[in-house]
């Protein structure tokens, strides 16, 4: 219906002679309060400083140039200085209610990205420990970002993207080894910043069931390095699959220094005049993008800041023809990432092409204070930790409640009822309240299924006020899309199973007409389906039994 109204506001504005650049983009938006209408647009208003006219003067010519389907709207009024509201015909409610009866699992996709390919990086952590809870919302901001996308049509593709050399790993290696030589009662002791967490011990013991002690006059540390990745991984994925994440494709930082795209990076900022040596490092001109002071690129010991990879491997998306490279970071990010897609815009890319989504961090709470919750891992809690606590659906969903650039507080406490004071189940019973209504009416009536439901008959205001709710589905996907806001989509449908529950006690369903019962059973089974697609792309089950 946004388009359709955009549509009839721009053939209206022909009548003033403006050209494209003179018309601002027409916004559409629901009033705050529902007498005031279904639509309102301020276009008035934003025309006044170019037509040189009173905003409600406008409003009116636009007004009278209006051609719309009466089947459509029923009235277009004008409020305030200029508001042009617009009231939906009873006619296009029905319509529209069929077709979400009619499409289904599909209600709410659109075409708005079809034909674009986008890659979504994401969690992307080093494979040196089990993901924490600070990955948490990383993994869940990402994929169901990528789920958006692809409700709104586009070629999603989710990676992650790792580097499994250097210090870390060497450490993590030397860990290994330490503990599997104190296993088989050597007397050593973990390096420096080893690795302390319990994982370390199992992963040891495992190398000694299938290695008895022939490992322990092995001083390379590969042995003990490559097999923690292995076991580390596979942990990472388990974890990940019990979030309902799985990945398309995972990238090793190694490839851009084995395909010379590391080496061929410095060679185009050196010919561009954007790389210098100076102290025995390699500078970046950071200054020509705006940047204080220029950036280090290699240090004076010859290793590479994660910059340098960073920008080798976003040139590396590209090249592979994604019209949108999307990254999730963690706020601690925020201060570098912008070198990285200066790095890109200097090697010539289009820097517009990757969208950054910066994300706050995570503390867990309970009764408004630090929780900590006890875990073999070492000093930090795991996604395991966390969903054995309080389950995988709760998990993903407290992730993503709220604006990715506010701080979240995990409440542990609500996250474990189980009642209506936890948002999830809220939803969840929502759905399968619905569904219970919708088992006693098979019991009941005998619907034949050739037969349509009079839709005609839910004239009540709540009837009217639930279909509207439902039609905004599609247009709070392709906002939560669009600004990449998972929470825009569990807020409308916390709205969504309220407005419901208003429906179902004022409009009760069994014990009316067989009509008006299979007409209201027809807008409860829709609504069914909007709270079960938007906790799809949520990535939550919708039990129809609780």
């Amino acid at each position: 219906m946004k388009d359709y109204l955009r549509s009839i506001i721009r053939t209206s504005l022909q009548q003033f002679d403006l050209s494209n650049d003179d018309i601002p983009e027409i916004q559409i938006e629901k009033p705050n309060q529902p007498e005031h209408g279904d639509a309102a647009s301020n276009i008035a208003m934003n025309l006044a400083s170019v037509l040189k006219m009173n905003p409600r003067k406008i409003a009116e010519q636009i007004v009278d140039g209006l051609d719309y389907d009466e089947r459509k709207i029923q009235a277009v009024e004008i409020a305030g200085p200029g508001f042009i509201n617009f009231r939906y015909a009873e006619n296009y409610l029905f319509d529209a209610l069929s077709n979400i009866l009619n499409e289904g699992t599909s209600f709410g996709k659109s075409n708005s990205l079809g034909g674009k390919r986008i890659l979504v990086e994401f969690v992307s952590a080093n494979p040196t420990g089990p993901l924490t809870v600070g990955h948490g919302r990383n993994a869940v901001l990402g994929d169901t970002v990528a789920n958006l996308l692809e409700w709104t049509g586009a070629e999603v593709d989710r990676e992650y993207y790792f580097n499994n050399a250097g210090r870390q790993m060497r450490k993590l290696g030397e860990s290994v080894r330490t503990r599997y030589l104190q296993l088989l009662d050597y007397d050593v002791e973990l390096p420096e910043d080893g690795y302390e967490g319990e994982y370390i011990k199992d992963i040891a013991q495992e190398l000694i069931d299938e290695h008895s002690d022939g490992l322990v006059d092995t001083e390379e540390v590969d042995p003990f390095k490559d097999k923690a990745e292995q076991v580390i991984f596979d942990d990472i994925q388990a974890t990940l699959k019990r979030m309902n994440i799985e990945m398309d494709s995972f990238f090793n930082e190694k490839e851009v220094y084995q395909d010379g795209s590391i080496n061929e990076t410095v060679e185009t900022l050196r010919e561009k005049d954007l790389a210098y040596d100076k102290d025995g490092a390699t500078w970046f001109r950071t200054t020509k993008f705006g940047k204080d002071q220029d950036t280090v690129l290699i240090k004076s010991s010859g290793e590479p800041t994660y910059r340098l990879p960073d920008i080798a491997y976003h040139a590396n998306k590209l090249d592979r023809g994604y019209d949108q490279c999307i990254d999730v970071f963690g706020a601690d990010h925020i201060d570098t990432y912008p070198d990285v897609l200066s790095g890109i815009e200097a090697l010539g890319y289009d820097r517009s092409k990757v969208d950054v989504i910066v994300y706050q961090f995570v503390t867990l709470v309970k009764d408004g204070n630090p929780f900590k919750m006890s875990t073999r891992k070492a000093n930090f809690v795991t996604l395991d930790d966390l969903m054995d606590e309080v389950g995988s659906d709760v998990t993903r969903f407290f992730f993503e409640m709220r604006d990715p650039n506010t701080h979240l507080e995990f409440d542990v406490g609500q996250a474990k009822e189980a009642g209506e004071k936890n948002p999830v189940f809220y939803l969840q019973y929502a759905h399968a309240r619905i569904h219970s209504i919708l088992r006693k009416i098979d019991q009941e009536y005998t619907f034949d299924v050739k037969d349509q439901p009079k839709l005609k008959l839910l004239t009540h205001k709540s009837e009217t006020a639930l279909i509207k709710s439902l039609l905004r589905f599609p247009e709070i996907i392709q906002s939560a899309a669009d600004n990449r806001e998972p929470h825009r989509l569990i807020n409308y449908l916390e709205d969504l199973a309220s407005i419901f529950t208003s429906f179902y006690h004022d409009c009760r369903i069994l014990g009316e007409e067989e009509e008006l019962v299979q007409a209201r059973s027809a807008l409860a089974k829709a609504t069914a389906q909007v709270l079960a697609n938007g906790l799809e792309i949520l990535g939550i089950s919708a039990p129809e039994k609780m």
